[in-house]
């Protein structure tokens, strides 16, 4: 074997590891994300007959996260004999809305994002409704489904 050819073989023989190694580190970036999709978990909130009979109520309540609890809050709808469960995060930046009685709308304080009371986006720049989640009844209490 020659020097130039011995040369040549080694420099493709480095680029080549040179790409699988990166695309190795990121294949390790890019695939965990999907491995670890957060499964739906459901929490008791309250009790079968606290649920609304018309109008939002807003529930909070505690889920475990590692080693100590923390508060969440979701709002619990009842419009003409329709309930759901809405999720209070705007979909705009990740706020906090608030249910204001007398407009009879969700309102983001962040940026001015409104929701009509089925979580549909009325003005401002949320680009989604409000997710609604899942929930159910058993044995007279109510638990609603959070991915965590």
């Amino acid at each position: 074997m020659q020097r130039r050819e011995f040369l040549k073989k080694a420099i493709k023989f480095f680029f080549s590891v040179l790409f699988i190694s990166s695309s190795a580190v990121a294949g390790l970036f890019l695939y965990p994300s999907k491995i670890r999709k957060k499964q739906v978990r459901f929490f008791e909130v309250m009790k079968e007959e606290e649920l609304p009979r018309r109008g939002v109520k807003k529930v909070v309540f505690q889920i475990p996260r590692g080693d100590h609890l923390i508060n969440t809050r979701v709002f619990f709808v009842n419009n003409g004999g329709s309930l759901f469960v809405l999720s209070p995060v705007c979909t705009h930046l990740g706020c906090l809305v608030n249910w204001h009685r007398q407009k009879g709308e969700f309102i983001c304080p962040c940026h001015g994002g409104r929701y009509s009371i089925e979580g549909k986006v009325l003005g401002g720049p949320p680009p989604r409704p409000l997710t609604r989640l899942p929930f159910k009844v058993e044995k007279g209490k109510v638990y609603v489904g959070l991915k965590v």
